[in-house]
């Protein structure tokens, strides 16, 4: 069987089978970041990503663009634990050819990110390759009460999502802010049931949320709000690198959450939590409904 036949996720399950933690792992692999025991009050966050050359970025983007995105999709991570980013370490593959200005610049990128959200950068390691490859690994940490799961997803839980979804062809994947700021205000302020952010696209990390909470859910088209940069709803729903917020909260929550919410981010009410694995029903603009495929990007 080759990879591209099991499948990206398929394949992580497959490692996740065989591996067994000690009792320090409160959650290892399956969400946004593993969560580990840290001290009395507060667990240790940690997490990694890594960009590929041709794959998440192009030689033509900028470089400080690149480098800005590399560090921000890890701190997105953080984010969706209800978390703060603490150090990251960074290890990048270069060409030999490579001109030198670009790798300032990219570096250049990932320290202005660093310094706008307090992150460390205390190490990593270089070497030679093909392609450019980037791979950062970042702690954080979160106050146990605050710590925030793919898995507690509750029945008649409203389901948000924070700013526009779709377009990231468009360069958007490379100049994005975490929502860090915006995550910790929800889990100071509110019973957030269950979060993550969008990187495969809505449906499919949606369709995470409700697979670890075993629950199924309804989402309305005209809810959703699409970027001027998309092609449309149904590319835009399944594109990915978007870095939002989707999470879910008692709907008796809901307007509260609404009418106090203090940053221009958008903020917006997609649909609801069904008890039982469900699947997706998607609610047309046109009031017709059925079932729908939760798929996005995989790498395989």
């Amino acid at each position: 069987m080759k990879l591209k036949d099991l499948g990206e996720f398929n394949f992580i399950n497959r490692i996740s089978e065989s591996i067994r933690s000690s009792g320090r792992v409160v959650k290892g692999i399956g969400d946004d970041a593993a969560v580990l025991e840290h001290t009395k009050n507060k667990y240790l966050l940690f997490t990694t990503d890594m960009l590929i050359e041709g794959k998440h970025f192009h030689k033509r983007d900028k470089a400080e663009l690149v480098g800005r995105k590399s560090l921000s999709c890890s701190i997105s991570d953080i984010a969706a634990m209800g978390g703060v980013p603490r150090f990251a370490v960074i290890s990048i593959g270069f060409p030999g050819y490579l001109d030198l200005k670009y790798a300032d610049k990219l570096y250049k990128g990932i320290k202005k990110v660093a310094e706008r959200f307090k992150v460390d950068l205390v190490g990593g390691d270089t070497v030679s390759s093909g392609k450019i490859v980037i791979n950062i690994a970042l702690t954080g940490e979160v106050e146990k009460e605050n710590l925030i799961l793919r898995s507690g997803a509750k029945e008649n839980d409203a389901i948000f999502i924070t700013g526009n979804i779709g377009g990231s062809i468009k360069s958007r994947h490379l100049n994005f802010t975490p929502r860090l700021k915006e995550a910790r205000i929800l889990v100071k302020n509110f019973k957030i049931n269950s979060m993550i952010d969008i990187s495969d696209g809505l449906l499919a990390d949606l369709g995470h949320i409700l697979e670890e909470s075993d629950k199924g859910a309804v989402i309305c088209e005209k809810a959703v709000s699409v970027s001027k940069d998309a092609t449309g709803f149904d590319s835009a729903i399944r594109d990915g690198e978007d870095f939002e917020l989707i999470f879910t909260l008692p709907e008796r929550y809901a307007d509260k959450l609404e009418s106090m919410w203090p940053f221009k981010t958008r903020l917006s009410r997609i649909g609801r939590v069904l008890n039982g694995s469900k699947g997706f029903t998607l609610v047309r603009k046109n009031g017709k409904s059925g079932k729908i495929n939760p798929a996005g990007f995989t790498h395989f």
